[in-house]
């Protein structure tokens, strides 16, 4: 997975919405986003987790700081708190399943059938991260989180462009799911636990969840440059 600029990444994020993904194999697309619920900022790394044991949390940690590493733009993934975006919505109602049907039949689909795997979202990474420590340690490789940053973009690569069995998981499936949560609270309101300190918006020029702009609206053709505001600054 060759290193990109910032800028490209966030046009390669943004065009993602719009072309169907590598994990559009015959399992279907990666998880439907979830429907988050308000919680406090994420933890940075080394804090106390909800859902990840210590092992998770190591790999989730290195991973994100791949998929969107710091630069002079704007912070890491790991800075702006996205592991504790993904600790919170996978240990909530999102992560039980709580708006999948679970009843099977469970059958490869079509890409356009969507998500056809019989886990819930927390099981579908407490799997896979369990299925890519087996990979590593049948393969002679140390954990993910011991490599140096080229040896983990491979490996990332190879989860990305292959259906790499997890313990049952697709690996293309999961890479595409952490991926797609990894944008999420990279960009989400700091109210969810990812978008520390408002970082991203800042570093995008989004202003964020302001309820109103009545006094703005007869100012033509003039800079909305006001800072941040999250959906927890909408007090009453």
């Amino acid at each position: 997975m060759a290193r990109l600029s910032r800028r490209i990444f966030l046009q390669v994020s943004g065009a993602a919405a719009l072309v169907p993904g590598a994990a559009e194999t015959a399992q279907g697309p990666a998880l439907p986003a979830p429907a988050a619920a308000p919680a406090p900022s994420g933890p940075a790394a080394g804090d106390m987790y909800l859902f990840f044991n210590a092992p998770e949390a190591a790999f989730i940690e290195a991973a994100v700081q791949r998929l969107i590493p710091p630069d002079e733009v704007g912070p890491s993934a790991l800075e702006a708190g996205v592991p504790g975006y993904l600790d919170k919505q996978i240990h909530g109602a999102w992560g039980a399943g709580e708006r999948l049907y679970r009843a099977g039949p469970w059958q490869p689909g079509l890409p356009t059938q969507g998500y056809q795997l019989p886990f819930t979202p927390a099981e579908l990474f407490r799997t896979a991260l369990r299925g890519i420590r087996e990979d590593l340690q049948k393969n002679g490789r140390p954990a993910f989180e011991q490599m140096d940053g080229a040896q983990q973009d491979e490996y990332l690569t190879l989860l990305q462009t292959t259906q790499r069995d997890l313990a049952g998981v697709p690996s293309d499936v999961f890479f595409e799911s952490l991926l797609g949560m990894t944008i999420e609270g990279y960009f989400c309101d700091p109210v969810y636990g990812g978008n520390r300190d408002m970082a991203a918006w800042r570093m995008i020029g989004f202003p964020g969840a302001y309820a109103a702009f009545y006094d703005l609206v007869d100012r033509h053709g003039v800079a909305f440059a006001a800072t941040p505001r999250s959906l927890s600054e909408q007090a009453g």
